[in-house]
């Protein structure tokens, strides 16, 4: 054998070997203590567990870390050498809301984990729900971890260049998006939706997305993975309906994922790269190519590229400390107040009035109490379901689990996720998208209730 033809194999087998173990990673659904789950999530949980009290002591410190880091870097005269982008400025050096956001993050935290102060910030329902022991910062902590370290097998050895070119011809038509973004998608569905978004942020970042691009893929392919499906559908007491329910989000989110890119503001977001990088993405079928053939070419040559062990756990180190500092503040912050003002006030009950016509004229039994549940997801994904178990009507509850999943943008995870990443979506933004979202797949939902009821 040649020496040029052992370097070509050993390509081959880089690609081939590390997109596999990433595909087994992030989109390979196992069964695991009577659960469906993904092998990251399942590694996220077990770490949990293994630092129990500890976990919440870490997100404490690391909130903290980042308040505190940011402060210091405001406060630091930046010379021109500096600019140059440290570390510690790219994880440090943020916009003065960002800084007022961390700050909030960090008291909100304290007030939590000590019982400082008002019992409303630190109580088990809301900032409590979110960082104690089993809690979804805990969570975060350990997911970002692992996401953050094995986010480079699914993106720089090849495979996203080999989906790219396969799934182009779906996805543009469809949703005028990348091929490429059919990862992100799937990745999202069998996983997680902070990973999905984690995933769109670092290909916005490299250029492959466009700020179009990344805004309509986290805001509408961040589905909620099945598993965390399947714990709502459990909590409405509907198991036994759980195909039909999933087929009505999927129809539902379908259909939403086909109009939400062609209006406002999805469609308002202009085609620009990040930090006005030009674009590293050429979807083009070249002549003598087909598109698997095409696409495996681009994977090896992307293979040939990759960063050797060092460079990648120099990769996978920074994407961990990023999601740590720029997302845990911004949950603990936004994710309790909004909590705050769903428990402690009335508000969302006089948002949720309007929809009690028309859940009404929609025939929809109960219509008072599930109009209570149609906003307040937007503060985190579980309520709706929460504050619906105790309706005796099958078809609201169907409704409303199903509406709180096609909803999709929570401020305590993938709206604060997405408000702490670079993809340009603002709070004002992520507020219309989610208005639009429930009114698109309401009147689906309803109607394939009143199919099976």
């Amino acid at each position: 054998m040649t020496h040029s033809n052992a370097i070509s194999i050993k390509y081959h087998l880089k690609f081939l070997i590390l997109s596999i173990i990433g595909i087994f990673l992030f989109m390979t659904p196992i069964q695991y203590k009577e659960q469906t789950s993904i092998p990251v999530a399942i590694l996220a949980e077990e770490l949990e567990l293994v630092l129990g009290f500890m976990a919440p002591i870490l997100v404490l410190v690391i909130i903290s870390l980042s308040a505190i880091g940011s402060l210091m870097a405001t406060m630091m005269p930046q010379s021109q050498e500096s600019q140059q982008e440290s570390l510690f400025q790219t994880l440090f050096h943020v916009s003065p809301v960002w800084l007022i956001i961390r700050l909030i993050g960090m008291v909100i935290a304290f007030m939590t984990y000590f019982q400082l102060g008002w019992s409303g910030i630190y109580n088990g329902e809301n900032g409590g729900l979110l960082l104690s022991d089993g809690g979804l910062l805990p969570f975060l902590l350990t997911v970002f971890l692992f996401a953050g370290l094995l986010l480079p097998l699914l993106l720089n050895f090849g495979l996203m260049e080999l989906i790219g070119s396969l799934f182009t011809k779906v996805m543009r038509p469809l949703f005028k998006l990348p091929g490429r973004s059919t990862v992100d998608n799937l990745t999202s569905w069998f996983g997680d939706g902070t990973v999905g978004v984690l995933l769109t942020n670092q290909q916005y970042e490299q250029g492959y997305y466009t700020k179009r691009e990344a805004a309509v893929i986290g805001t509408t392919f961040s589905v909620v993975s099945i598993t965390f499906t399947i714990s709502i559908i459990q909590q409405v007491g509907l198991m036994d309906m759980f195909l039909p329910l999933y087929g009505t989000i999927f129809l539902a989110g379908f259909i939403a994922a086909l109009v939400m890119p062609r209006i406002p503001p999805l469609s308002r977001i202009p085609d620009d790269m990040y930090s006005g990088q030009s674009s590293s993405l050429d979807e083009s079928t070249p002549d003598g190519y087909n598109m698997f053939t095409w696409g495996y070419k681009q994977a090896i040559e992307r293979a040939k590229q990759s960063p050797g062990i060092k460079g990648y756990f120099s990769v996978a180190t920074k994407n961990v400390l990023d999601m740590w500092v720029g997302v845990l503040p911004i949950v603990m912050a936004i994710g309790t107040i909004g909590l705050v003002v769903a428990n402690t006030t009335p508000v969302f009950t006089w948002l949720g009035m309007p929809f009690v016509p028309l859940l009404e004229l929609m025939q929809i039994p109960e219509a008072k109490a599930a109009s209570e549940t149609i906003l307040i997801g937007f503060t985190d994904m579980f309520l709706p379901a929460l504050l619906i178990e105790s309706v005796a009507s099958d078809m609201t509850r169907f409704v409303v689990a199903a509406l709180s999943v096609t909803q999709l943008i929570y401020l305590s995870e993938v709206g604060g996720v997405l408000l702490a990443s670079n993809v340009p979506l603002n709070f004002g933004r992520l507020v219309v998208i989610f208005l639009l979202r429930t009114i698109i797949t309401l009147p689906v939902i309803v109607a394939m209730a009143h199919l099976l009821f």
